[in-house]
């Protein structure tokens, strides 16, 4: 078995895929297929896309019932699970919030109350409704904005990571900026070495195998308004970025399990972390927390 590794950016960051085959036609192949699936999964997610069947959507979804596609129905009813379960800690809906913080990047300005305001009125997890029969969803305000940023990611990666089994390719590990998701290790070894930062500096040495790793945290995407850091994780109680400095790991079976939790981690409190990892068993969720002029 030979080692190939290939990368290109998908969903907006750099996507790794490390394969072992037999030949560099078959890691081709497979690689392709599985960059390719990646690609179709982003043209249904995106919010940067306005048209994605996701923004599409939130365009034709306002007070009716509109089908979707299988992949998209099952991330929005994973999302809405989550939310339940954190009481909206996590919400998919947040894009106007989310929008309202690209603009603050931009202008170094936070918006003004009656902004803030006009946006929240747009966000909240029980203004998007899904059908199980229908395979569809509704929105009941108009003007929401669905991100799938906390979660999209960890399920391409589960997807790439099938494709590439359907190919033949079963040691194989897919990486999509904080979001990674491993098959079989590598040949002769227990599992895939990966060496993961903490706050503190320390860097810590995994093996993993047959599992997915998602990091989040408020340390790389922020904007920094008079004297103070606000990240580009929302929380939809404030209707602002997360001002602490805060670095969420989670292990989970599946890249959508460990995507959404380590989102999650970082704006649930401690006792909703304890929930979590009630909810959760199967799962191994740190979260480092420290003031940033510490």
């Amino acid at each position: 078995m030979q080692r190939f590794e290939y990368r290109q950016v998908r969903m907006g960051v750099e996507t790794r895929l490390v394969v072992y085959a037999p030949d560099e036609a078959r890691a081709l192949a497979a690689c392709r297929a599985a960059y390719h699936r990646i690609s179709e999964l982003e043209a249904k997610m995106s919010d940067y896309r306005p048209d994605s069947e996701l923004m599409l959507l939130c365009q034709r979804a306002v007070n009716r019932w509109v089908r979707v596609s299988r992949e998209l129905f099952y991330v929005l009813w994973r999302a809405q699970k989550l939310a339940a379960q954190t009481a909206g800690a996590f919400d998919i809906t947040v894009g106007p919030l989310v929008q309202l913080w690209r603009e603050a990047r931009r202008t170094k300005q936070l918006p003004d109350e009656a902004t803030l305001n006009e946006a929240k009125a747009r966000v909240g997890w029980q203004k998007l409704a899904l059908s199980q029969r229908r395979c569809a969803a509704r929105l009941m305000r108009a003007g929401m904005h669905l991100d799938l940023g906390g979660i999209a990611k960890g399920y391409a990666c589960d997807e790439a990571l099938r494709t590439l089994k359907r190919f033949g390719i079963r040691r194989a590990l897919v990486q999509m900026g904080g979001d990674l998701v491993t098959g079989e290790p590598p040949p002769e070894q227990p599992g895939w070495r990966i060496e993961v930062p903490g706050l503190d500096g320390q860097v810590q040495t995994l093996w993993l195998c047959r599992c997915a790793l998602a990091t989040s945290g408020s340390t790389e995407q922020y904007v920094e308004i008079a004297g103070k850091r606000y990240a580009h994780l929302i929380d939809p109680r404030t209707g602002l970025g997360l001002t602490r400095l805060t670095l969420a790991r989670v292990q989970a079976p599946d890249g959508i399990t460990a995507d959404s939790l380590a989102t999650a981690a970082c704006i649930v409190g401690a006792e909703g972390i304890d929930r979590l990892k009630r909810l959760y068993p199967h799962t191994t969720i740190e979260v480092q927390t420290r003031d940033e002029h510490s």
